[in-house]
């Protein structure tokens, strides 16, 4: 086995193309796996519009610009193939040929952000997956994905399914981080979650299950919407039927005696961020998970006023997609995470879930690289 097919992102906001790419050798503590199931996100969905061409600047290393071409897909789970070497997982146990896996992103190890912040998501050699070029095989969307040496291999038990798991690898690790981020939930607290993307949906089970007294929903389309209720939103608010910031100010300040929320999670986009610290109450905490290209952010100073301490997530430390798992296994009693999951394609028909994603009329898609012929 010496190539694999990849699907190829060559323009921005076309069809993609299937590609033959050599297998990369493997380094030591690195692993190929056999892509069981890539999920896609927003993010993947961004890349492929050509959203996310800049990078951060001199004073963000650690985002690249997206540039073509390249192999979409950053939330994958696979089994083990081949080892560079004697490979452990993140409790330490040996892993071998057959085992299912997801990977954090590796990093340096070395740096001032790893060392001594322990913030590697900010390290600047971080490798993150699903914009690389093909022949790197740093992309979900293919029939297999390196992990290079410096990340950290997560195990996945049975009761996971590969589609959760992958789903795990980036929506649910970075929800895990910013719960990490706000810290503890009082019994008497609501949350606000605005968006019903993946993102949203497993901030409100999460915050469900740490025990908020209420979780209200803001999102679209319908089909998400749907999922919220089920997933048991005390309250959800399509966007159909609220246009208006202050509108949905007004539906929030309903439900939490006129105060506003004391926590609001930002899943939904960038510009949304004025509008959740409008629906925070003064003295409550926003996370900002939710992240887009976009124009510059105007928000008015006067909201500083109100108090709330801001928490911004840029993607997740090795142990959040340990809890990721963990958390899919053992709180799948109490939510049907299937739900999550929407439309189920082969590799040719990625171009066809990227535009479905960017388009919001699936929740989260999943490429199933072994039906490919």
């Amino acid at each position: 086995m010496t190539e694999c097919l990849a699907a190829v992102v060559t323009k921005f906001n076309q069809p993609l193309e299937i590609w033959k790419v050599p297998i990369p050798d493997l380094a030591p503590n690195s692993a190929l796996i056999k892509v069981d199931a890539a999920t896609l996100c927003g993010t993947d969905a961004h890349r492929w519009q050509g959203h996310l061409t800049e990078g951060g600047g001199a004073d963000l290393p650690f985002i690249d610009p997206v540039t073509t071409p390249f192999t979409p897909g950053h939330e994958t789970c696979g089994t083990i193939v081949a080892t560079g070497s004697e490979l452990r997982d993140i409790l330490n146990e040996p892993l071998k040929a057959g085992d299912r896996i997801i990977a954090s992103y590796p990093h340096c190890g070395r740096c001032y952000y790893c060392r001594v912040a322990r913030q590697t998501t900010l390290c600047a050699n971080n490798i993150s997956f699903g914009h690389s070029p093909p022949s790197a095989l740093l992309g979900g969307c293919a029939e297999y994905h390196y992990f290079p040496a410096g990340a950290s291999f997560v195990r996945v038990p049975p009761e996971v399914s590969a589609a959760l798991a992958a789903s795990a690898a980036c929506a649910l690790r970075t929800v895990m981080h910013g719960f990490e981020q706000l810290g503890p939930i009082a019994s008497h607290e609501t949350v606000v979650v605005q968006g019903c993307g993946p993102l949203g949906l497993y901030a409100l089970a999460v915050a469900k299950d740490r025990g908020a007294k209420k979780v209200l929903v803001i999102g679209a389309p319908a089909a998400r919407v749907k999922v919220a209720k089920e997933w048991g939103a005390d309250a959800v608010l399509d966007m159909g039927e609220a246009s208006s910031a202050d509108d949905r100010l007004a539906w929030v300040r309903e439900r939490t005696s006129g105060r506003g929320a004391d926590i609001v999670f930002q899943c939904a986009n960038s510009v949304a961020i004025s509008e959740g610290l409008r629906m925070a109450r003064p003295g409550g905490r926003l996370v900002n998970i939710g992240v887009t290209g976009g124009p510059p952010l105007q928000i008015p100073p006067i909201l500083f006023f109100r108090q709330v301490c801001i928490n911004c997530v840029v993607m997740a430390e090795a142990r959040h997609f340990y809890q990721a798992i963990d958390f899919l296994a053992a709180r799948r009693k109490y939510f049907n995470f299937d739900r999550i999951i929407s439309g189920t394609y082969n590799l040719e028909h990625t171009g066809d879930a990227l535009e479905a994603m960017a388009a919001y009329r699936e929740v989260k898609p999943v490429i199933l690289p072994a039906g490919t012929h």
